[in-house]
């Protein structure tokens, strides 16, 4: 009886846990396509990551809104010549189509004297699309 009661609750909870976990798992998965697609100056595969009504809250910036305008803002970035050298999340909450992601980053951004290291720190709010999670709203500040 033990053993039935057992298998009977792993049934219950495990689908459980893999649920909860499915947002981590594809942001995580997501944000290794950010990078690549950063740091290889690929503006359109960085916006194809983000939702189409999605908007950007730059540091010190007008706020940027729509898929088309995200691609021409993070362009810049990149032809500017900052790459990416981490990103990840710290913390992941999840409900329902909605999630929150909480993070750092380091970027190096050249300048007059060399390479500067930049370090910050991010929320994105994701949504889920069907089966894939777009960024949606994504604010972040340096240190």
């Amino acid at each position: 009886m033990k053993i039935l009661v057992s298998i009977f609750a792993l049934g219950i909870l495990l689908p459980a846990t893999l649920v909860a976990s499915e947002p981590r798992a594809h942001i995580d998965d997501i944000s290794v396509e950010f990078v690549t697609a950063f740091n290889t100056g690929d503006g359109a595969a960085l916006a194809r990551l983000y939702s189409e009504d999605a908007t950007l809250f730059p540091p010190g910036a007008e706020r940027v809104d729509g898929r088309s305008a995200i691609q021409k803002f993070w362009q810049g970035a990149m032809d500017a010549g900052m790459k990416l050298d981490e990103l990840g999340a710290t913390e992941v909450i999840s409900r329902g189509d909605i999630a929150g992601e909480m993070g750092r980053f380091v970027l190096s951004v050249p300048g007059d004297s060399g390479v500067n290291k930049v370090i910050g720190e991010y929320i994105v709010i994701w949504k889920r699309d069907g089966h894939t999670w777009q960024l949606h709203r994504d604010i972040w500040n340096t240190k």
